[in-house]
């Protein structure tokens, strides 16, 4: 899979969305934190976001926004997908096709309203992590903590960062 690689990395933002203590829930935050050393003087903001409303705020207006969160599907656990929000995603029903997050509106929703709002970013690309646990506690998934090193170089890549090729990113 191609990424298409951000120009600007000062004008974006990169989210990881979670729930440190909901098992794989947290693959987000494992994700934001490794970039954070990273990425964090490049880009406008890098760290976690516990709900997708809380991205309101955080990305206004942003020239990129990456946002990195477990998601439930029907591919197997681990397995990280690359998924650009545009008009076309966030204004129709999901239908099963796409990954769903585990929270009670998706980012695609938070984009919606931010969209209402005025104050949507340009661009935003969800980086999914597939999960296979979101009970109580912390720690992720054998399968979840084996993809975090392919969703941080997915987001390197989406943010015009080098590192190792993602070829194993599919959408």
């Amino acid at each position: 899979m191609r990424v298409r690689r951000h120009s600007d990395p000062s004008d974006v933002v990169v989210a990881g969305i979670g729930n440190r203590y909901r098992r794989d829930d947290g693959a987000g935050l494992h994700v934001t934190d490794q970039l954070v050393s990273d990425l964090g003087g490049d880009v406008r903001d890098v760290g976690p976001v516990v709900d997708p409303l809380d991205l309101l705020g955080r990305w206004d207006g942003a020239a990129l926004a990456v946002v990195v969160d477990a998601v439930r599907s029907d591919r197997a656990p681990g397995t990280v997908s690359v998924v650009e929000l545009d008009h076309d995603v966030t204004s129709r029903r999901r239908t099963g096709h796409a990954p769903a997050s585990t929270h009670g509106i998706d980012v695609a929703g938070a984009l919606r309203i931010a969209h209402v709002l005025g104050r949507a970013p340009r661009r935003v690309v969800l980086v999914g992590i597939t999960g296979a646990d979101f009970g109580q506690g912390p720690g992720l998934s054998p399968a979840v903590e084996a993809a975090i090193p392919e969703a941080v170089n997915a987001v390197r890549q989406l943010v015009g960062r080098s590192g190792p090729c993602a070829s194993a990113v599919s959408t």
